[in-house]
């Protein structure tokens, strides 16, 4: 028969193997869904944006399509247009003065602004960046207005364009993607990703949307500014851009691109709950895009749209 003290010191020692057996695992932090996968585990990274895709553009083969034609709103992933068109039209040294229908327009729209003077004289390549880096809604006015001419005519000249590309299932209300009075614009995964592979092959907006900051010293036409880019891919191995976005109809959306041993990956997260997860789940496709190869031959009419 045990006594009392046996009895204690069985329970002890049944006490302290449990401990030494859980606690390990209890004791290690958390992780984000990138960093619990293994890296040679080449299975598709889970994706929890309402719609996806992913492409190689070198070859045409989609690697994820889902919900990728529903038209949906995109936020701020609208100024990639607004770059495009401008890229494309405008001479980078030309000058835009800042009104205040400028700066009014973004405070009063709740949108991102790159915190422009009225006043300041900026050339077209700062302004540029002025979008991109932190989403400018200012920017976006101050360019659309000028090389419209007027809001309005810049926004025809972006569903001709859209046309034009072939994004069949995209349509423009503004230069900057916020809500209007009249509804929103909506766009598709996979109409974005056709916008961002052609915009992407001009250098210059390449140059723009994959830097991380850029400073404009200040002179006799406007004061100082840094522009730090909202896009928290870019650093990742081959990152290019391209372009985030929030709205609240939106969720988060980001459009993103790398170049991977000698191929380029253009993908489009629409609607993503998490604004972190939006960066985690960009680059866990990238690296199981160029890690495996394609699971069958499905090729997009991608390519056959580019200009």
């Amino acid at each position: 028969m045990y006594n009392g003290k046996s009895i204690f010191t069985l329970f002890a020692a049944v006490v302290v193997l449990v401990a030494g057996i859980t606690t390990p695992a209890l004791a290690q932090p958390s992780r984000s869904p990138m960093s619990l996968r293994d890296p040679g585990d080449t299975s598709k990274p889970a994706v929890f944006a309402r719609a996806s895709y992913l492409i190689d553009v070198t070859t045409g083969e989609v690697r994820l399509s889902r919900r990728a034609e529903k038209r949906m709103p995109v936020a701020s992933l609208t100024k990639v247009m607004t770059a495009y068109i401008v890229v494309r039209e405008a001479q980078p040294t030309e000058t835009v003065r800042i009104r205040a229908g400028d700066t009014r327009y973004a405070a009063n729209g709740g949108g991102t602004t790159a915190d422009l003077r009225v006043g300041d004289r900026l050339t077209v390549h700062d302004l540029l960046y002025a979008l991109m880096l932190p989403s400018g809604a200012d920017a976006a006015h101050a360019l659309a207005r000028t090389f419209g001419p007027g809001i309005d005519g810049f926004t025809d000249r972006m569903n001709a364009t859209a046309r034009e590309l072939g994004m069949t299932d995209t349509h423009y209300v503004n230069a900057d993607g916020l809500p209007t009075p009249g509804g929103d614009g909506y766009s598709t995964a996979r109409d974005q990703a056709l916008l961002a592979d052609a915009a992407l092959r001009d250098p210059a907006f390449e140059a723009i949307t994959s830097t991380r900051r850029h400073s404009v010293a200040a002179n006799a036409d406007h004061r100082a500014y840094t522009w730090t880019n909202t896009n928290k891919l870019l650093g990742a191995s081959g990152a290019v851009g391209v372009k985030t976005g929030f709205t609240r109809a939106a969720g988060y959306c980001l459009t993103f691109a790398a170049d991977r041993d000698g191929r380029r990956l253009v993908g489009v997260l629409l609607g993503e709950s998490v604004s972190s997860r939006r960066f985690q789940t960009a680059e866990s496709l990238l690296d199981w895009a160029s890690a495996t190869p394609a699971e069958g031959k499905d090729r997009s009419d991608l390519s056959a749209s580019r200009p």
